[in-house]
């Protein structure tokens, strides 16, 4: 359906794209991936021509939509685009977001392009907010309302820009099964995400980029579990490891245990696991080891060190903070002590050279 030969992107604000080739077919579910600034949004974006290539071409189906000859409302129609940003106009209803392009554009009656908008948004569960304003709704909601949006146009492509990147857990959860309810409808589908968990289970193809060029394309299970290039196993083992510093006790909170969230669930750990290690962070760094430094003279940082070990099938946290010797595991209260303990398959601690040392496995 979408065929990509020898594309080149110049840019002075985006990483430059060289040399990509790609075919998406028609009815596929197809996934970026890759590094912060490695290219894969200036890719995205190039398929829908938000931005123009510098150099090679781009097939819809038989149409080369890079040539000159080929108009935007063509390019538009065809392939949908939802941004990471909602983009929705504040002063009209829902409704209205939904019909303004379709109508305008599209060149569709109000009768009719009203009763494909309330379709789209009963796709996304939100025909009851139709008469409702973006102010009026939480990011979430935001969002779906941008993708049925998008659906409005009837596209047979539709590109997700990172559109969960800002949301909450169990709304990107949602977005994610909306995705895949738009594709067991046949919608040929291109996502970026860091989402790697969600990607693995909801893609038939993914392509992994890196400095502007694809390095491996392949299953979920040859990309995730048996990578053949080098750039993709590291880009995995980096993925297999999460570095966090505390170094006020005026750190986020919620900010951390989301980030040990999406960590746990992008190698694919049970709830269990998923439930323990913010658990595990939460009674021994917040409810010990920082009110401990801030007590000790603001004895910072406090560093955590999530590992993922698919030989021991284990994650390991490793926790350490300079200063007098305290074992936040058996000095503090007995229920802290117990909760470790029973959420943990291990529980170690040390002190060395000044620093302790607190070594968790979770399995």
């Amino acid at each position: 359906m979408i065929r990509i030969e020898n594309l080149q992107k110049e840019s002075l604000n985006s990483t430059s794209l060289k040399n990509i080739n790609l075919e998406i077919k028609s009815g596929e579910i197809v996934s970026i991936v890759g590094p912060a600034k490695s290219g894969k949004s200036t890719l995205l974006k190039c398929i829908n021509l938000i931005e123009k290539p510098t150099s090679g071409k781009i097939y819809f189906k038989d149409t080369e939509i890079t040539s000159p000859a080929c108009g935007l409302d063509f390019v538009r129609k065809n392939i949908g685009m939802v941004p990471r940003t909602f983009n929705l106009f504040p002063n009209i209803n829902i409704i209205e977001n939904v019909i303004t392009a379709p109508v305008n554009i599209l060149k569709e009656s109000r009768p009719e392009a009203y009763q494909f908008g309330m379709a789209c948004l009963r796709t996304v569960g939100l025909e009851h907010m139709s008469l409702a304003f973006p102010k009026d709704l939480s990011d979430g909601q935001k969002q779906r309302v941008a993708i049925a949006r998008a659906l409005a146009m009837k596209p047979e492509v539709l590109l997700f820009d990172d559109a969960t990147i800002a949301l909450d857990r169990a709304t990107v959860s949602e977005i994610f099964e909306i995705i895949r309810k738009i594709a067991d409808k046949g919608m040929t589908i291109v996502i970026v995400s860091d989402e790697l968990s969600y990607v693995h289970d909801i893609s038939t193809k993914v392509v992994y980029i890196e400095n502007g060029a694809i390095c491996e394309v392949g299953t979920p299970a040859q990309i995730f579990d048996n990578p053949a290039g080098e750039k993709t196993k590291a880009f995995i083992n980096r993925s297999r490891k999460l570095n966090l510093e505390i170094v006020n006790s005026g750190y986020d909170f919620l900010g951390f245990t989301s980030e040990l969230d999406r960590f746990a669930r992008n190698l694919h750990l049970s709830e269990r696991i998923v439930r323990n290690v913010q658990l595990i962070f939460e009674e021994v760094v917040s409810q010990n080891l920082v009110p401990y430094s801030e007590a000790y003279y603001n004895i910072y940082p406090i560093t955590i060190t999530a590992i993922y070990s698919e030989a021991e099938e284990c994650l390991r946290l490793q926790i350490s903070c300079s200063g007098m010797q305290f074992n936040p595991i058996e000095d503090s209260s007995d229920i802290s002590t117990l909760i470790v303990e029973k959420l943990s398959a291990d529980a170690r601690y040390s002190y060395v050279n000044g620093t302790n040392c607190i070594d968790v496995v979770l399995r």
